[in-house]
């Protein structure tokens, strides 16, 4: 039974051995034979008839007594003689092929040789270099400047926008709808023209003129960096005006940060920015307020140059025609007619009663006729001189009719000079009143401590420039490198 059993798993060893693990079979010995019992027993996993032996011999008396196994242990041998049994009885009923002879295993591939040990090369050594001189180096010298020679500078800050009291204009009313039908105010406001003065020259040379900005900015020798550099020119000072004094715009509110090396210099130099800021916004006043009352009063001056020469020609007209108001000798001319025809419709009804009751022969009737015909005698003589020729020998009507024309004209430009004065006297009057003002939300300010140059944040920043610069070129050299 154990011979059973060993020889079946002798058999069934390689195809156990390539679905377990695939393993290799062992190469034949040199003489051609397989491997011996010994060698096979050697391997793990495997139950042996010569392991079954071993295990059936009786133990030595001399040995020491052998420790009781695990009930998992003794399972596993309880299985392992239950399948033994199972095989041999399968193997019984039908009889084991032959085994086939091993096949050799196929030679292994030749194993690459491993790499060098790295080792310090001249481009290394350059690229190290590089680092030292272009970062490091720059770095420490950039630092040491900055803590040991760049002076302290103060900043001192101001804050102003420009206020008006003027009515909005229409176009502004009107807003987006003024813009689409192409009526548009005035595009340029104070503070635009403030932000621009901020920045010219006339500013630089008036402040320069108060405070002497080559002695303020001239205090720290030992700085050519953040010290003043130039000399006393115009232009000198503005370049430097650029980098001490900042404007900020923000919807029509201005902030400005002035550096000195000195708190008081720096104060004072805002102080004079707000101040020759109030005398522009005071000149623009000026020019509008003077603008406004040049206009009123060539306005007057046209409207009484109006009037004088509407009555020069209504006298004119008097002395010609040897009459005051012809519109009066016509209306008196009118009601003069208008007075006989009411004395000739009385006498015409007085003669109607006077030929009913009296006789035909009756005195009173012819008095009556006569009275009737001088009274339209009179009426037809009154016409007449409506049509009549005047002095000049003109028809008395178009005299009438030019001296209305002349009337109309004098009264249009006597209006015209009552309303001259009233917007002269409006004009004044808005004069008197400062319509634009700067009016400031932040006053000059004192510093207490030294704020500037920001020596970390400028110390930062050219360490960064300085890495990346280096990193860059030291990819190029390496992108050229492998190209080659």
């Amino acid at each position: 039974m154990l011979e059973l059993c060993r020889q079946f798993m002798y058999d069934r060893q390689p195809e156990i051995n390539r679905q377990a693990g695939k393993m290799a079979v062992p190469p034949p010995s040199s003489d051609g034979k397989p491997d011996s019992p010994s060698t096979t027993d050697q391997r793990p996993g495997f139950v042996t008839g010569k392991g079954l032996a071993k295990a059936s011999e009786p133990a030595d008396p001399a040995s020491p007594p052998l420790k009781p196994k695990p009930a998992a242990a003794r399972l596993g041998v309880v299985e392992g003689g239950v399948a033994a049994t199972d095989g041999a009885q399968k193997r019984k009923n039908n009889p084991p092929k032959p085994a086939a002879p091993a096949r050799p295993a196929a030679p292994l591939a030749p194993v690459p040789p491993t790499a060098r040990p790295a080792r310090l090369a001249s481009r290394h050594v350059m690229i190290a270099a590089s680092f030292v001189l272009g970062v490091i180096l720059p770095v420490a010298l950039g630092a040491w400047y900055l803590y040991a020679r760049a002076v302290d500078q103060y900043a001192s800050y101001v804050g102003f926008s420009v206020r008006s009291e003027s009515a909005a204009a229409p176009a502004e009313l009107l807003g987006g709808l003024g813009n689409m039908l192409g009526v548009s105010g005035n595009s340029t406001t104070d503070s635009d023209i403030l932000y621009k003065f901020m920045a010219s020259h006339d500013l630089v040379a008036r402040i320069n003129q108060r405070l002497d900005l080559r002695t303020i900015w001239s205090k720290a020798p030992g700085d050519p960096i953040f010290g003043y550099r130039g000399d006393a020119s115009l232009e000198d000072l503005r370049k430097n005006w650029e980098r001490k004094v900042r404007v900020y715009f923000d919807n029509g509110m201005i902030d400005l940060r002035v550096l000195a090396f000195d708190p008081t210099d720096a104060q004072a130099i805002s102080q004079a920015i707000l101040d020759e800021s109030t005398d522009m916004i005071n000149d623009l006043n000026a020019v509008a307020r003077e603008d406004t009352l040049r206009y009123a009063r060539a306005e007057v001056e046209q409207a009484v140059e109006r009037v004088k020469q509407a009555r020069q020609d209504m006298n004119a007209f008097r002395n010609l025609h040897q009459m005051v108001d012809p519109a009066a000798d016509v209306q008196m001319q009118s009601g003069i007619v208008a007075s006989l025809q009411g004395q000739l419709a009385e006498s015409l009804i007085g003669l109607a009663m006077l030929k009913s009751n009296a006789q035909p022969n009756d005195p009173r009737v012819g008095q009556a006729e006569l009275r009737i015909a001088t009274i339209r005698e009179q009426i037809e003589d009154e016409r007449r001189k409506l049509g009549s020729s005047t002095s000049s020998g003109e028809v008395l009507s178009d005299v009438v009719g030019q001296y209305e024309g002349l009337l109309v004209d004098r009264q249009f430009a006597e209006q015209t000079y009552t309303a001259a004065l009233a917007a002269l006297d409006l004009a004044q009057a808005e004069a008197r009143r400062q319509s634009r003002y700067l009016a400031a939300y932040v006053r000059p300010t004192l510093a207490q401590q030294a704020e500037y140059p920001e020596r970390g944040k400028l110390l930062a920043i050219i360490s960064g420039f300085l890495v990346l610069s280096w990193l860059i070129g030291v990819l190029i050299y390496y992108s050229l490198r492998d190209r080659r």
